[in-house]
């Protein structure tokens, strides 16, 4: 029979004696974030495809008895290394039931990452290649800003603690890039052993490729990175369809008796994390705009997972670079007073206040990929005060002058100056023993790994900061092991109690009026790791 498709020609059937179907194409492209919206309006506005749903897609087509194979068409993949690593763990499972190919006519790190767990890898004679390894640059902006008549007090825990530097600083100093660089070469290592498992040759033949000035795709050819050099029609026949076309051939998957033992509640935190309610700021800033996890939101979701009969262990899904030092605690202390399994899986991000949340979790998950550590604390303000002489601004104070330490049109006595430094210096101590008890640590180990130092998963692994390398299916499927639970007990996405999605909608939609370039309200105090790390 023929497939009644009003977007194919009416004279494109699949061949004689074929009724279904045999090779479908997979499209992807964009960034992939982890879950869904949580809010139901904001799902129907978002036109990105999350993570979470192009897993359910996968798994459909896993459970296609008629399907013989997927090409996997790579388009402007804009996801992250974690995300990318990710995708890389569905598309194996996939290749585990169903022949993947991946079409890649572009070459390059990140989609490398991704299409590896596909069993072929296909680019066609004019791909674009650029696999050079990984590297990140970051611009700093103190020199500017004190031609500008604006400087930048910084007081930060400690020399690795780079939150902030880039507005105070003319350039980077040797601590921060003996960190980054250390990063760098972690995903380095985790995109080597990752691709010479794909295509099965030793680590130091795909620590080669990155050295190897590859132009072409012929080149990668005959290094062995791909294994075809062909056009995307020499690869699609005549009983190959895009998924929107067989969606309806691919039957949803059946509730169990797994649903009936219980389920894991998936609580996300993902931006800086802020005192109040979860909001996204409007504000185009790196690390100022976007998402951000507000302690409330986040709080009454473990809440209400917490009190869910059904829910027998909760995973926090962390993609943040932290934020506010006190956010941060309100959140742990949920996490820390659990009495249901708390695993943590980390995203992109995980650092600072992102890691301060996770101590106390049974489990701690993380992509080699993943940024974390930085156990680290920071506060400063702008100065003002030259900016206001040269524009004839002249801000005038009554009352005490120790009410007004956080205003920018001064800086601090040294009377202040000292009290902000107790306060950072509490906190930190504070940091620091969350991460000893958490982890079974010494505080004096915990503070050989802090001083706002970043690790990349691995490196974290190894220094025993998390439990085991993985993604979100990793952490369910440990959360289901801690309450007991059916490998295939089913996960929810929660909410907080009682909001329901146009009230939340219209107060987002205000909160997005109120514009800001400082998310942290008048909270000076910050487990925040700022900087804006896109790897190239």
């Amino acid at each position: 029979m023929n497939l009644n498709l009003p977007f194919l020609k009416s004279d494109d059937a699949l061949p004689g004696g074929v009724t279904r179907p045999t090779w479908v194409v997979l499209d992807l492209s964009g960034p992939y974030p982890e879950r869904q919206p949580t809010n139901p309006v904001a799902g129907l506005l978002s036109r990105t495809e999350s993570l979470e749903a192009l897993a359910a897609r996968i798994e459909k087509l896993r459970g296609a008895s008629w399907l013989h194979g997927v090409l996997v068409r790579f388009g402007e993949f804009t996801a992250a290394p974690a995300t990318a690593h990710a995708i890389r763990g569905l598309l194996a499972d996939l290749q585990k039931d169903k022949r993947v190919v991946a079409y890649l006519p572009q070459l390059n790190m990140l989609s490398l990452i991704a299409a590896s767990g596909a069993g072929e890898l296909v680019s066609p004679e004019s791909a674009e290649v650029n696999v050079s390894g990984f590297g990140l640059e970051s611009t700093f902006l103190g020199e500017f800003l004190k031609k500008r008549g604006i400087e930048f007090e910084n007081l930060r825990i400690r020399e690795y603690k780079a939150a902030l530097t880039r507005f105070s600083e003319e350039r980077m100093d040797d601590h921060n890039r003996e960190q980054l660089q250390a990063y760098l070469s972690g995903l380095e290592g985790a995109w080597v052993r990752d691709l010479a498992a794909a295509r099965g040759v030793s680590e130091d033949v795909a620590a080669g490729w990155l050295a190897a000035d590859l132009t072409s795709a012929q080149a990668a050819l005959e290094a062995g990175l791909i294994t075809k050099v062909a056009y995307e029609d020499e690869l699609i026949g005549p009983a190959s369809r895009p998924f929107a076309a067989v969606a309806d051939l691919l039957l949803p998957a059946r509730p169990g008796k797994a649903a009936k033992a219980g389920r894991v509640a998936v609580v996300p935190l993902v931006g800086a994390i802020i005192t109040g309610k979860s909001r996204t700021n409007p504000i185009p800033l790196p690390l100022l705009g976007g998402p951000m996890a507000g302690s409330d939101t986040v709080v009454a979701a473990l809440r209400r997972a917490k009190g869910d009969k059904t829910t027998k262990a909760i995973v926090l899904y962390v993609n943040s670079g932290g934020g506010s030092a006190l956010a941060s605690d309100l959140i742990w202390r949920e996490v820390a007073t659990s009495e249901k399994p708390v695993v943590v899986v980390m995203g992109e991000y995980a650092a600072s206040g992102g890691y301060y949340v996770a101590t106390h979790a049974k489990t701690i998950v993380a992509s080699p990929y993943t940024l974390t550590g930085s156990i680290g604390v920071v506060s400063g303000k702008p100065v003002l005060t030259e900016f206001n002489r040269r524009h004839g601004l002249n801000p005038e104070r009554v009352g005490r002058d120790r009410a007004l330490m956080f205003s920018p049109a001064r800086p601090y006595s040294d009377d202040e100056r000292e009290q902000v430094e107790k306060g950072i210096l509490e906190v930190y101590d504070r940091f620091t023993t969350r991460v000893a008890e958490g982890r079974n640590l010494s505080k004096e180990r915990v503070n050989e790994l802090g001083r706002g130092r970043i690790w990349s998963g691995q490196d974290a692994l190894d220094r025993g900061l998390v439990d085991e390398l993985g993604d979100l299916r990793t952490g369910l499927a440990r959360a289901r092991e801690l309450a007991g639970l059916p490998a295939d007990a089913p996960a929810w996405n929660v909410t907080p109690k009682n909001h329901g999605p146009l009230p939340e909608f219209a107060q987002e939609a205000a909160q997005a009026a109120r514009v800001t370039v400082w998310p942290f309200g008048g909270e000076r105090v910050l487990t925040w790791f700022d900087q804006d790390i896109k790897v190239r």
